[in-house]
């Protein structure tokens, strides 16, 4: 389980005793690795603590702490999950479950389709991530209704094949851009969205962020990022 973390010092322990718990009910062996993004507070001494592996990653940036947290991964199976509270982390099996069995290549959440509690996401978030979704899906030829979503998954032998380039959270569009285009088999199921329990300043920046994704569907044609993957 990869945990993209900066300055979660707050949220950070909530989300690596969750993601513990799944593992014992399951019966599962794992590691939780965090990507730690420059963090400046005690996020990295209290994952640590918790018997979480933790990489740093000084380039700033939601995909440059990804795509550490991905190529540092050692198991088949490639979870991912903000580490903020905002996913209830016993819902993993729905991820871990289609990829462990090879019925999937990548998995993506759908909050809109597992619920959203009230106030844990703005009105302008939810129009954004429908309207880019919704570009996306008809640009990339696939089904995902919600691109954004911060709970996903991916097999080791599947992300070997994509060429990561995102720095910033583009990269949840351009994962799920690349395995379309590669051919790769997306599966979706319902994720929840919880309101943050944690006491912590939202990172959160819906017009900044909306753009980057609108810049990133509008601005690659197909062919290149075809070629990017050979």
């Amino acid at each position: 389980m990869v945990l993209p973390c900066r300055n979660e010092e707050a949220a950070i322990g909530d989300c690596i005793r969750e993601i513990r718990q799944f593992l014992r009910e399951e019966n599962l062996e794992g590691e939780i690795l965090v990507a730690d993004n420059g963090s400046t507070d005690r996020s990295a001494g209290i994952a640590r603590g918790l018997g979480a592996r933790v990489i740093r990653e000084e380039k700033p940036g939601y995909g440059n702490a990804l795509r550490a947290g991905i190529a540092a991964a050692e198991g088949r199976v490639i979870l991912m999950g903000d580490s903020d509270t905002t996913y209830d982390f016993l819902e993993l099996g729905k991820l871990y479950g289609p990829l462990s069995r090879g019925e999937c290549d990548i998995i993506i959440g759908d909050r809109f389709a597992g619920g959203m509690e009230s106030g844990s996401m703005p009105l302008s978030h939810k129009a954004g991530v429908r309207l880019l979704s919704a570009l996306a899906r008809k640009r990339y030829h696939t089904t995902v209704r919600d691109f954004h979503c911060g709970l996903r998954g991916i097999t080791r032998e599947a992300a070997r094949q994509l060429n990561f380039r995102a720095e910033g959270m583009e990269f949840a569009t351009e994962m799920i851009a690349l395995a379309a285009t590669k051919g790769l088999r997306i599966g979706q199921c319902p994720v929840r969205l919880r309101k943050c329990r944690a006491n912590r300043k939202s990172k959160l920046r819906t017009l900044p962020d909306g753009i980057r994704h609108l810049r990133y569907i509008l601005g690659k044609p197909g062919k290149q990022e075809e070629k990017e993957n050979e």
